[in-house]
């Protein structure tokens, strides 16, 4: 199991190009199976959980070719629904929560699906029960044997449905839309996940040929059709790691320009970072993060102390508020920071209290952070990063302090941000990778 030492208090400087977005590639990789014809892709995120989807694909017969370090080809002509069955599936699927999003494109095309209980993160219960509600409203009927965690979804015959959606999920409505566009007749999703991610999946299939209405919105009205073509998508940049760059930034006092953000794309992002006082000055689609001494916490028109809290999107998204959480506790002033949607994803915070934080658990979903304004830097310690955006938040947290930390348990890391080390070493990092 590789580790990060991690040497702080290193003002880092310099440009940085964030990521293409894992959360899009996930969903954008999968739709491959839509067709049997070529579908290129940009800008994919050289990371493990995107790397094993592709790996995954190409096992069950998917033609890929590498065109560059960001650039694929895909054309699913020869799918082996046959692989579905084997062992070699079972683990490799199971070791990998994103490979619950070839079901959608397996139902439509070839009516049939199997899938093992998707692996991920420890960050609480993260239920699929979206996904499987829609594909039944299609007339899918599935099975799950608690045996083999294995389930079994017969998706002959889809017909389009209407459908009001317990849960704005992100997969789940990706899941649904992918499954939906070869059905017959008329779907309509309400309560549809809206993110940017969404957006760009649809475009895609629309390029593809598929009939979708009220791209951007929560209600979707979608057409189904008999086949799908080829096309060229290019990912987004990643929102997720364009927000850790900016409380990075801020943590370390470092002078950064994060290129090329897509800050139309962002939502409240900036803003909420702006609200912990992170001066910011776009350039274009450029993000210059001016070196900061002091940042200060917002508190409401009456005083009281600032909420930040995850919300679906336009909201701010959960994914973030590990990096929100880690960047207050060197403001000055109070934050009280509050995850609805994971019950565990905030129990990493003993590391930064053992760092020197101020930080109080009110509950498994709220936290309030006390600013230390720099006047007590945090120390090095010994942690294991338990989930990917709490690992690269404890990472921010050593470059920022005193001493050398050692994050154990970094794959985690790894599977969501590409090259981590490397890239904040080219920027005056010091973050030794050691086996």
């Amino acid at each position: 199991m590789s580790s990060f030492r991690v040497e702080g208090g290193h003002q880092l400087n310099g440009e940085i190009i964030p990521q293409g977005a894992k959360n899009e590639a996930l969903q954008i990789i999968s739709a491959v199976l839509l067709t049997d014809q070529e579908v290129v892709i940009n800008k994919i995120p050289q990371i493990r959980d995107v790397l094993k989807l592709i790996d995954l694909l190409a096992d069950m017969g998917v033609s890929v070719s590498q065109n560059s370090s960001e650039s694929y080809t895909f054309q699913a002509a020869n799918v082996n629904l046959d692989f579905l069955n084997t062992e070699d599936f079972k683990e490799k699927a199971s070791a990998l929560r994103g490979s619950i999003m070839i079901l959608g494109p397996l139902l439509a095309r070839f009516g049939t699906g199997r899938m093992p209980k998707p692996g991920g993160d420890k960050i609480g219960r993260r239920r699929l029960d979206t996904h499987f509600v829609g594909f039944e409203k299609l007339g899918a009927k599935f099975n799950y044997d608690s045996k083999t965690s294995f389930y079994t979804v017969d998706g002959t015959n889809l017909k389009g449905a209407y459908m009001l959606l317990d849960e704005a999920s992100v997969t789940g409505t990706a899941n649904i839309i992918m499954a939906a566009v070869m059905a017959e007749g008329l779907t309509t999703i309400y309560n549809a996940a809206c993110e940017p991610y969404i957006q760009q999946l649809c475009k895609m299939l629309v390029r593809m040929g598929a009939n979708i209405d009220g791209i951007g919105s929560n209600l979707l009205k979608i057409e189904g059709v008999k086949t799908l073509g080829g096309t060229e998508h290019t990912m987004l940049p990643d929102m997720i790691e364009v927000g850790s760059f900016i409380g990075l930034a801020a943590m370390t006092g470092s002078d950064l320009t994060i290129k090329d953000a897509q800050i139309k794309e962002l939502g409240i992002i900036p803003d909420t970072f702006r609200r912990l006082g992170i001066k910011m000055d776009f350039q274009g689609d450029d993000i210059h993060i001016p070196a900061q001494e002091h940042y200060e916490i917002e508190s409401y028109i009456d005083g009281s102390i600032l909420t930040i809290a995850d919300a679906i999107w336009p909201g701010l998204t959960p994914d973030l508020l590990s990096v929100i959480l880690v960047t207050a506790t060197q403001a000055r002033g109070t934050a009280l920071i509050h995850q609805k949607m994971f019950e565990s994803r905030l129990f990493f915070v003993d590391k930064l209290i053992d760092m020197g934080a101020q930080i109080i658990l009110c509950d498994p979903h709220r936290a309030t952070v006390i600013g230390l304004d720099r006047a007590y830097a945090l120390r090095g310690i010994t942690m294991t990063s338990p989930d990917i955006r709490a690992g690269v938040s404890l990472l921010i947290a050593a470059m920022s302090a005193e001493g050398v930390s050692t994050i154990h348990n970094i794959d985690q890391i790894d599977r969501g941000y590409q090259f981590i080390d490397d890239r904040l070493n080219a920027l005056g990092a010091k973050i030794e990778r050691v086996n």
